[in-house]
């Protein structure tokens, strides 16, 4: 006899009864019932919390998930009690510019606080007993720095990394800034460009050794910190592994907004103009995808391939579906820098904002779409999960952050109207439309020219600064044609 399929009420009676007579643990009810598709079906806006005068850049939850922490276009650092939407502290960064990223330094009482930003600076905000902000300056990069990523159960060492291509390690008892590696381009298509400009940052949870970091090429790229060595005596500029679909190796218009690793270690990748990608680890090009991808071996083949040491012709080999990552698609992100997020006790769905003021939660098994919710005005570049509870915060271009919590009396379907074209792309990644850009890879230009990783090597940067020169002159050109597009680079980079 068939049998007949339990609803989400059976199954969470059945739960209930489960953890009533101990054949369910309370963590494993927790995590049934917080991981339920019902809940997320049911997620509704709760509060929003209003304070701030400027696009609202980054959220994120301390680790007991009672405070949410914010920075903004206002400069602006303010922390939550989201649940009665009172501001707990608000004090001035210490930026010249936009805010970016701002974190609470995990088992220091919530007291330390860091972040990074347009003008470049990371920075530490100290706070007292009394309720005093002391913030000081530990670094800088040339030009805006988008993401830090703190190892975690660590109270002092954080990572950043910049539009200069440069990945950056802080420890606060030193107060010392250790410079780890600058980006390069794999190859001559991105000539015009000395160093990768770096969008995004994210550590391993399982094993904090590795991070990833990603920008404006298709690669992201796993570095281990194991591989350093702390009196600069090695070469810690290659990558232990590179990330990218198979259909993208090779594409010079992509690039990629956001990162976030899984508890599981999986590898979640946003692409501008593109889709969302799941790799595991195995699914890597290894430490030289430029020998080893489809594209180099003069092949189109779209699947990728685990064998990365076979002689074979990748058009001959046999095509593997279980390798290739899983893809979400639906969004559109072309306008801004977004992140990407897990979301559920056990990472069970991705959550991305969009161009189309939009959320997106899509299963992590399988790449369904479930929920699509009315968010903003405008922009949603910012989705943090609550670290416990099946609560989700918002942010973007409007100036107020938004709660969303599982109160919703029906579970809701997806609207009729999700729009599948997606816009024209800009084109931010890699256009040098204003004297900044150029100062900033002019910058980038002389920080490489200084290397002592150049010794010995043929020296090109005539060429490189010519070809520079000849991009911003192209990209002016662009822009005085596009026909009334005024919209500023700040703007993009809300």
């Amino acid at each position: 006899m068939n049998k007949r399929p339990r609803t989400s009420i059976g199954k969470a009676v059945v739960n209930v009864w489960q953890r009533e007579v101990g054949e369910l643990s309370a963590r494993n009810f927790t995590h049934r019932v917080g991981g339920s598709e019902d809940l997320v079906l049911r997620l509704e806006l709760y509060r929003k919390l209003e304070k701030h005068r400027g696009c609202v850049n980054t959220i994120s939850f301390n680790a007991a998930g009672d405070i949410l922490v914010s920075g903004s276009d206002d400069r602006r650092v303010i922390l939550w009690n989201w649940e009665t939407g009172k501001v707990q502290l608000s004090f001035h960064s210490g930026h010249n510019n936009n805010i970016f990223q701002a974190k609470i330094m995990p088992y220091t009482d919530d007291r330390s606080i860091i972040t990074c930003a347009a003008d470049g600076q990371v920075r530490h905000a100290q706070i007292s007993d009394k309720g005093q902000v002391k913030t000081s300056l530990l670094g800088k990069h040339l030009g805006r720095s988008h993401k830090l990523a703190i190892e975690p159960g660590s109270p002092h060492i954080f990572y950043t990394c910049g539009e200069d291509g440069l990945v950056q390690h802080f420890d606060l008892r030193t107060g010392a800034a250790t410079e780890l590696v600058t980006c390069q381009p794999l190859d001559g298509r991105r000539s015009h460009m000395p160093a990768i400009h770096l969008n995004a940052i994210a550590i391993d949870p399982r094993n904090p050794n590795f991070f990833a970091v990603a920008g404006s090429d298709e690669y992201t790229r796993l570095f281990d910190i194991r591989k350093y060595k702390w009196d600069g005596s090695s070469d810690f500029g290659q990558p232990a592994n590179f990330f990218c679909p198979p259909h993208l190796i090779g594409d010079g218009r992509v690039g990629i907004t956001g990162l976030a690793f899984s508890e599981q270690s999986e590898l979640l990748v946003s692409y501008n103009d593109e889709n969302i990608y799941l790799f595991e680890r195995d699914m890597g090009l290894g430490p030289n995808p430029v020998t080893t991808s489809p594209v180099s071996m003069g092949s189109d083949a779209s699947e990728m391939s685990t064998d990365h040491q076979s002689e074979a012709s990748p058009s001959t080999m046999p095509i593997d579906e279980s390798s290739a990552p899983q893809v979400y698609k639906g969004h559109r992100n072309c306008e801004t820098v977004k992140g990407v997020n897990f979301f559920g006790p056990k990472c069970e769905y991705v959550v991305s904002g969009s161009d189309c003021a939009r959320i997106f939660i899509w299963k992590k098994k399988g790449g369904e779409l479930i929920r699509v919710m009315e968010a903003d005005k405008h922009v949603v570049n910012c989705i943090e999960s609550h670290p416990h509870n099946t609560v989700l915060a918002s942010s973007g271009i409007d100036s107020d952050i938004k709660i969303w919590t599982p109160k919703a009396n029906e579970r809701a379907t997806l609207p009729q109207n999700i729009e599948k074209k997606k816009p024209r792309a800009r084109g931010w990644m890699y256009r040098l439309s204003s004297p900044e850009d150029l100062m900033l890879q002019l910058f980038s230009l002389q920080r490489q020219r200084v290397s002592p990783e150049r010794d010995g090597e043929n020296s090109n940067d005539g060429q490189e600064l010519l070809e520079l020169i000849m991009a911003f002159q192209r990209n002016s050109d662009d822009s005085s044609e596009d026909g009334g597009d005024t919209s500023s680079q700040d703007d993009l980079f809300c």
